[in-house]
């Protein structure tokens, strides 16, 4: 991989990690049209690892909320009285929230890095849940805040994490939506989704570090990889403060009309033969 190819792919995963556009599904698109074998077991993890640098980003900007939370829950382990704050149980909420996806990751991985890379399950993928997130758009009553939060709904939105496990769906899309329809408002489902994101991608970037580092070093190479997860971290950081404020005073339209242009794209390019679809 070329020093540029990493730039350009970091700021793709910079970008759509956090909009509800799928970062994987893009990436998978970028990748292709770089002309990268998508089953290459390097850049698999090469997709993987990139995403540290938006996990950093999330962690960076709501830095005030994280240190309240795990200081709360750290607390909370040892100290009776503070399991009774709601910082404490928030974070408990997450926790739950996130394992989720962490078992059905671990059970699908074979195929959630192979058969469900092609660009044929991303462009699909795209256009269907296109549906889902304006449905969600639509019939969410946004009368609940982030202080209403609870467990039920925390694990129902991480049960809803897993769907994004297909390229093309969007983990921020899947989760916003599932806040949506549970009533809960948009700035408020979208931090949810940030929160909810910090869990899932560490472990999963930190499975392909150790289980993928050799494959790294014969097929990326891990300069491009450090390279592209820095530059995901600065763009990242951009996104994550650009989509709070745009949810304050917008629906997910925007983003609905892009998802199905784009699928459709694909599914063009892949059925007439000019992108092949792996």
């Amino acid at each position: 991989m070329h020093l540029w190819q990493a730039v350009v792919l970091g700021g793709v995963e910079g970008l759509t990690e956090f909009l509800p556009v799928s970062s994987t599904g893009h990436l998978t698109i970028a990748e292709r049209l770089m002309g990268f074998r998508l089953d290459d077991a390097g850049l698999t993890a090469f997709t993987a690892i990139v995403q540290a640098g938006a996990i950093l980003a999330a962690v960076v900007f709501l830095r005030a909320d994280v240190v309240r939370l795990v200081s709360a829950f750290l607390r909370g382990l040892t100290a009776p009285a503070a399991r009774r704050t709601r910082d404490f149980r928030f974070a408990v909420f997450l926790l739950a929230g996130s394992v989720p996806i962490g078992v059905v990751g671990l059970a699908f991985k074979d195929q959630i890095e192979t058969t469900l890379r092609s660009l044929w399950f991303v462009g699909i993928a795209l256009i269907l849940f296109s549906g889902v997130m304006w449905w969600a758009d639509r019939v969410g009553t946004q009368e609940r805040s982030e202080d209403e939060i609870t467990l039920r709904d925390t694990v129902l939105v991480g049960v809803a994490q897993c769907i994004a496990l297909i390229p093309g769906v969007s983990r921020s899309g899947a989760t916003m939506s599932a806040g949506l329809v549970l009533g809960i408002d948009r700035v408020a489902a979208t931090k949810l989704s940030f929160f909810l994101a910090i869990p899932a991608l560490a472990g999963a970037t930190l499975l392909e570090v150790v289980s993928k580092a050799s494959d790294v070093s014969r097929g990326v190479g891990w300069g491009p990889t450090l390279v592209a997860t820095l530059v995901s971290l600065v763009v990242g950081y951009a996104a994550v403060a650009w989509l709070l404020r745009f949810v304050a005073h917008h629906g997910l339209g925007v983003f609905v009309r892009y998802r199905v242009a784009l699928g459709a794209v694909v599914l063009v390019l892949v059925g007439v033969g000019a992108v092949s679809p792996t």
